[in-house]
C-alpha cells in the first residue's frame, strides 16, 4: 500500500510540474538592427517605434525609444504594448524611425505577441 502511495505521489508531482511549465509564455520582444549602407552595424543610433493606428487590424497607440547598443541593435520589450498575458495571435504594426547624427531612415514592422520579432533598417 505504501508503494502505491509513493507511485501516486510521484505521478501527481510530475503532472503538476508539467502543467506549470506549459503555462509559461515566451516574452514579446522586438529587435531592430541598424546597418550602414556598407552593411556595418551602427551603435549609438536612436530607434523610435510608433504604433500605426491606421493599420488593419488597428494597432493601439504606442511609442517607445531605445538607443542601439555596442553591437548595433535596439531591443524593445513589448510587454508594455501586449501586456503580461497578451492574447494568442495578437499583432501590432509599428513605424520605425532611426536617427544617427544627420542621417535618418524609416521602416515598418509587424510584431506578434510571445515572439522575438526582428527587423533591419539601413541608414543612407
Amino acid at each position: 500500500m505504501k508503494k502505491f502511495f509513493k507511485i501516486f505521489a510521484f505521478i501527481a508531482l510530475t503532472l503538476s510540474i508539467t502543467a506549470l511549465q506549459s503555462c509559461k509564455r515566451d516574452p514579446s520582444v522586438l529587435k531592430v538592427y541598424v546597418r550602414s549602407q556598407s552593411n556595418q552595424l551602427v551603435p549609438g543610433a536612436k530607434v523610435v517605434i510608433i504604433g500605426d493606428v491606421n493599420s488593419n487590424p488597428v494597432t493601439r497607440p504606442y511609442v517607445d525609444t531605445v538607443m542601439t547598443n555596442s553591437t548595433g541593435y535596439a531591443l524593445f520589450d513589448m510587454t508594455g504594448y501586449f501586456g503580461e498575458k497578451g492574447k494568442k495571435g495578437e499583432i501590432g504594426y509599428f513605424d520605425i524611425i532611426v536617427k544617427k547624427d544627420t542621417l535618418q531612415a524609416l521602416g515598418r514592422v509587424r510584431c506578434r505577441v510571445n515572439i522575438t520579432n526582428v527587423e533591419t533598417i539601413y541608414l543612407p
